[in-house]
């Protein structure tokens, strides 16, 4: 086959991949969301570090306070939860520049401020899986923990770890 038509059928099968892929941002936008500029870290480390195509972002948090089963419920750490992630993803997107070029979130640690007989962290950081997924489909489905912890600095009611593979 001639190289230049290979070219050409290249070009185009690129331009409509391109054209058919979903874009992040607008899907966030009609979910009412709006990615800020990242907070600067509390401290001496960095949002995220990327390595190869992997992103890994440290925790974040929401503004929420409180420990789940004693002054919050699941659905006030679901919100939390959330918050979290648009945090993360605030972050994500500084480090990438777009969002479109996610592959596929990988990994999704969750960690609740809650009692000692609170056993709904999974409930609570179904916050962060909904919203990827909602955002991501298939690609923002991912491995995940949801672990009790028995204090968060600031007393903050979730925080949320991601990796992120790339392109």
């Amino acid at each position: 086959m001639n190289p230049k038509r290979v070219f050409l059928l290249l070009s185009m099968l690129t331009a409509s991949v391109v054209a058919n892929a979903q874009s992040i941002e607008p899907t966030l936008a009609k979910m009412g969301i709006t990615l800020a500029p990242p907070a600067q870290p509390m401290a001496n480390y960095v949002k995220a570090v990327r390595t190869g195509n992997l992103v890994f972002l440290a925790g974040h948090v929401s503004t929420t306070t409180g420990k789940l089963g004693v002054d919050l419920t699941v659905e006030q750490g679901y919100e939390a939860a959330r918050q979290a992630t648009i945090a993360l993803l605030s972050s994500l997107k500084a480090e990438l520049g777009n969002l479109d070029r996610v592959r596929r979130i990988v990994k999704v640690t969750g960690f609740v401020n809650s009692s000692p007989d609170f056993g709904d962290q999974p409930k609570v950081i179904n916050g962060c899986s909904d919203l990827l997924v909602a955002a991501f489909g298939d690609t923002g489905k991912h491995a995940r923990s949801a672990v009790g912890m028995a204090a968060l600095p600031s007393n903050y009611a979730v925080e949320i770890e991601m990796v992120v593979e790339v392109e």
